[in-house]
């Protein structure tokens, strides 16, 4: 038997579409297809998008200005190979930003303080103040867009519970906020206020304030028309709840091109648990699958997709292929594919005389394993971000391959992979060129993090940007 394993081949960077219309409007750096073209919802998103604040009455006047310094222009001070000038925020999105209404403004005061520096459980009185804030926000709906929350260092101590408290502050908040479909930014003193590096502070609550307000800054350029990408995810309740120990997310999040970004979440109660893992009943799966494909039907006059591409971080049991096939006998093709990230590969590229060369993988090398099996790197070397020799995000390192591990689906490599490598370019929470995961594990993660803590469901899809 050869120990010889398959020769590999290297896809290209997944290019992002920034008009709906001008196929020309297209780059493979995020950032900089802004500059060149604007985002693809130029237009479209509230002109001016109004914010409005939460903040303790000492760092209030900290928090107006750095809003309006979103207006400025900073030189970037780190990740210079890959982050351009931040030009403003006008200037990228073609949009202004702006203070709400003067009534759409709450400082808390020195009582507040007081008594969140004297509790025991500061978690829980930081928690109850700022939703007591949000909710008298809420009469003023129609007079704001999204809202900044500061978060002083000083608060840390209430960021999350104690050690028998499953509680975190930023999840808490954003299952509330998101269920009265109210977007918020959490603005920290450490992350934006006094980081250092401005360009980058700019540029990611830039992205993340400009798709709160509905905006949609790019899109795939080259995806497959009439294909669907669905992503799974399980959220694991406490214990001492009263709900379903388990929750299924599951996010539709893309159509061919990149738009949709909306979910389903289904409380389930068919699960079978092998090594702490969860597993539906073909029930249960049928009828997750089929609320995710009638989000794609809505959004395409009630047509089904002609290829089904569902992602989850485990194995596809019997009854999940089953369950799934049922809900999608009307598509033409589809694909079952567990995405695992940890894995024992390694690579190194190899050039003249057999030496290493001096340069990690290329990002998007693909090496089959079998006919079920590939290693894909997300993480390598990208030619094309910078004007003269290669980018290698994060600098160090040796890239490890995810592993995609197909349960259903045929064909060459490409297609599949190349689709993941794809949906790694478009989380719009984040200003890197792209994400370790394809965004329909990374989101459908965070969407589960956030999930078990809400109060109720509802029949209703959510959209991701309320959670971001």
């Amino acid at each position: 038997m050869s120990s010889e394993i398959a020769a590999h081949v290297c896809l290209p960077e997944p290019r992002l579409s920034f008009h709906a219309d001008r196929k020309s409007d297209h780059d493979i750096h995020p950032l900089r297809g802004l500059l060149r073209f604007g985002p693809h919802s130029k237009g479209l998103v509230p002109d001016p998008i109004r914010v409005a604040t939460i903040a303790p009455v000492a760092e209030a006047e900290q928090l107006y200005a750095f809003m309006r310094s979103l207006a400025g222009k900073f030189q970037a001070t780190e990740r210079k190979d890959y982050l351009p000038e931040w030009p403003g925020f006008q200037t990228v999105f073609g949009t202004r930003v702006t203070g709400a209404a003067a009534g759409c403004h709450i400082k808390l005061d020195a009582a507040f303080e007081g008594e969140f520096e004297a509790s025991e459980r500061p978690h829980a009185v930081l928690a109850e103040r700022l939703l007591r804030a949000i909710h008298e926000l809420e009469r003023s709906r129609q007079e704001f867009d999204v809202i900044f929350i500061c978060m002083p260092a000083s608060w840390s101590r209430g960021f999350v519970g104690r050690d028998d408290d499953d509680f975190d502050l930023h999840d808490h908040l954003k299952a509330v906020t998101a269920a009265r479909r109210i977007p918020i930014q959490i603005v920290r003193e450490d992350r934006a206020l006094a980081y250092p590096h401005k360009a980058s502070v700019m540029w990611r609550i830039g992205l993340a304030l400009y798709a709160k307000a509905g905006g949609v800054p790019w899109k795939l350029a080259d995806a497959e028309p009439e294909t669907a990408h669905i992503g799974i995810s399980y959220a694991v309740r406490p214990p001492s709840s009263d709900k379903p120990r388990f929750v299924t997310c599951c996010s539709q999040v893309f159509d061919g091109e990149g738009s949709g970004l909306e979910f389903v979440a289904y409380d389930a109660h068919e699960i079978e648990m092998q090594r702490e893992n969860p597993f539906l009943s073909r029930t249960e799966m049928f009828k997750v699958m089929s609320r995710s494909l009638d989000l794609y039907r809505r959004r395409h006059a009630g047509k089904s997709p002609r290829r089904v591409i569902v992602h989850k971080s485990t194995e596809f049991k019997p009854d999940e292929i089953d369950g799934c096939m049922e809900a999608f006998h009307l598509c033409e093709a589809v694909d079952l594919v567990q995405v695992v990230s940890e894995t024992g590969w390694r690579g190194a590229r190899i050039e003249g005389h057999h030496k290493p060369a001096g340069y990690p993988v290329s990002r998007g090398t693909i090496i089959g394993l079998s006919a079920r099996e590939a290693l894909l790197w997300m993480h390598g070397d990208v030619s094309g971000i910078k004007d003269r020799g290669s980018y290698f995000q994060g600098g160090r390192s040796t890239p490890r391959p995810i592993k995609l591990v197909r349960h259903a689906g045929h064909g060459s490599w490409d297609d599949t992979a190349g689709a993941a490598l794809a949906l790694s370019k478009m989380n719009w929470n984040n200003d890197a060129l792209y994400d370790p995961l394809p965004v329909t594990m990374g989101y459908a993660q965070v969407l589960a993090r956030v999930i078990k803590r809400m109060s109720g469901l509802g029949s209703s899809p959510y959209q991701f940007r309320y959670f971001m």
